[in-house]
């Protein structure tokens, strides 16, 4: 049996439809327009979430066979099985992808449940097998990436641009020996210029990595 392709999609700018307007369409909507898209919403009747929403274009009426065609990502939300069917088959005849909430036969694509921390995402996905699980999971990851690991991203990808413009490429030896010398206890101990030196170290933008560790 083949598996999912995960891939984080770029929807600044992009036409998504979603078909449906309860408490679930309302926070697909809201995840959609944290992602930049351009969010149209069709359902004869709206939670005030998605109605109130200047951001959010409702048209107070049922989904329309083949105007899935214009957007780019289609997402039904809605508790009618033929709908979610319909939608599903302008999808795969127009080569939109399509996510419909609680109803994996109908789904080109399913959506993880995301924790984050800054720019840091991890994604837990079973493969729209147990949304319950996902989101369990997506707890306990949160716990532990809610202290020291938003700003640790931010010396990573600092470091990594000072290695680019340095030695030319970041793709080299030395972050994970780094990440496992301490450096999330330095950050989270406040001790970002020695988790700077340990990690410049390892990568051999200094000629030897610190000994400092977090007190």
């Amino acid at each position: 049996m083949s598996q999912p392709f995960p891939v984080n999609l770029d929807l600044d700018g992009r036409p998504v439809l979603v078909v449906g307007a309860g408490g679930v369409a309302a926070r697909k909507v809201a995840g959609l327009l944290r992602a930049g898209a351009h969010v149209t919403v069709v359902a004869p009747d709206a939670v005030p979430e998605i109605s109130e929403d200047p951001d959010v274009r409702w048209f107070p009426r049922p989904y329309q066979r083949g105007e899935l065609a214009s957007y780019r990502l289609g997402v039904t939300a809605t508790d009618d099985p033929e709908v979610n069917a319909l939608v599903a088959a302008d999808g795969e005849r127009a080569g939109v992808f399509v996510n419909s909430a609680d109803d994996p036969d109908n789904c080109s694509f399913t959506l993880p449940s995301v924790a984050r921390a800054g720019d840091l995402q991890v994604a837990v996905s079973t493969n729209g097998r147990s949304p319950a699980l996902s989101a369990w999971l997506r707890r306990r990851i949160e716990r532990e990436i809610a202290a020291g690991h938003d700003q640790l991203l931010d010396l990573l990808a600092e470091v990594r641009t000072e290695a680019r413009t340095t030695l030319g490429t970041s793709e080299i030896a030395g972050w994970d020996a780094a990440l496992d010398d301490g450096l999330l206890d330095l950050v989270r101990a406040g001790r970002i210029e020695a988790a700077r030196a340990t990690l410049r170290g390892h990568l051999g933008l200094d000629a030897e990595p610190s000994s400092e560790v977090a007190g």
